[in-house]
């Protein structure tokens, strides 16, 4: 036709404006997928996992041990794909291996130093069958994670075994002995936990408890700084903190915490013969609000003005020399 414009090669030719049938088109995936689900309704999470492992515990009628949690720290050593952890420095290995912890594997490095904990160490590695491996400081290192100190020696093992706060205490009470727990309310630092697990162990303390929520966990961090005492001081996990210490002090248990502000000093305590738990928050915002609701006595710890606060591994190690000096008296 004269006078017509030439086409676009590939231009449309039909009428604009909406195909017929495509007013639906995307509409489904403009919609969205609705709120995002809590993370203990999910089941490849971690809380959602240990939401199961709770249910499971529970519908055992609270028999056995409840399912480890993942490792929560980063200091120490390197977390493996297969969720086992790296425990190093010659303490805590030896440690470790004594308390019979089913390792699976041992590494000590080449021309490592001979001294006799390291002869120890292969000695009960090459009698429990468990594989010695030869490796280099290097790859020591990387094992050993930023800022970890190896001494030459490793062990992989499996993912820790909490306890349940109440087995814990019933095992105390079977034994006849006076209960000395340390519970842990929003302390985040594995170190800390390390250091609080080497301090209840060395003044008699019978166990630590953390909340299943916002709290470091058992790792090579903790396995480290603890200098091994992590293999002999149980370590429980209480699904809430708060409810669990209820239940303690209706079995006559009391509940201490640790806290600048306390109303009662340390030196004057009067409950350090009495079934304990010291609970230490922390160093930043101190203990929580609930849990402070249900503290018997709120103890502060006597220190020069210019230290404003002291750590909780400090804290905690404080508090127990102090209990364990007068139940010796």
């Amino acid at each position: 036709m004269a006078g017509s414009k030439p086409g676009r090669p590939g231009a449309s030719k039909g009428k604009k404006g909406p195909t017929k049938g495509t007013g639906g088109k995307n509409k489904r995936s403009l919609e969205g997928r609705g709120p995002t689900p809590k993370a203990e309704d999910r089941a490849w999470h971690p809380a959602g996992k240990r939401k199961a492992a709770a249910e499971r515990y529970t519908a055992a009628g609270g028999k056995g041990k409840p399912a480890a949690r993942p490792s929560a720290g980063r200091g120490g050593g390197a977390k493996k794909a297969d969720d086992t952890e790296i425990v190093t420095g010659r303490n805590s290995v030896l440690e470790a291996l004594r308390a019979k912890i089913p390792a699976t594997a041992f590494y000590i490095a080449q021309r490592v130093e001979m001294d006799d904990r390291v002869k120890e160490m292969l000695s009960i590695a090459t009698h429990r069958s468990i594989p010695v491996m030869e490796v280099t400081r290097p790859e020591l290192d990387r094992m050993a994670g930023f800022d970890g100190v190896h001494q030459g020696v490793a062990l992989k093992v499996p993912p820790y075994e909490y306890a349940h706060p109440h087995d814990l205490l019933e095992a105390v009470i079977d034994r006849g002995e006076v209960p000395l727990f340390v519970a842990l309310d929003g302390v985040t630092d594995p170190r800390n936990l390390g250091a609080i697990i080497r301090s209840t162990g060395a003044f008699g303390g019978h166990g630590v408890i953390l909340p299943q929520r916002r709290s470091a966990s058992v790792n090579s961090a903790a396995w480290k700084t603890s200098a091994g005492a992590a293999a002999r001081i149980p370590v429980a996990i209480a699904p809430n903190l708060t409810s669990t210490l209820k239940d303690f002090k209706k079995q006559g248990v009391f509940i201490l915490g640790l806290d600048g502000g306390g109303d009662v000093s340390l030196p004057a305590l009067e409950l350090a013969d009495r079934p304990v738990v010291i609970v230490v928050g922390s160093e930043g915002k101190g203990l929580s609000r609930l849990v402070t609701e249900n503290c018997d006595q709120v103890v502060s710890i006597p220190i020069e003005a210019a230290t404003e606060s002291l750590n909780a591994g400090i804290a905690a190690s404080v508090a127990l020399y102090e209990v364990a000096r007068r139940r010796a008296q």
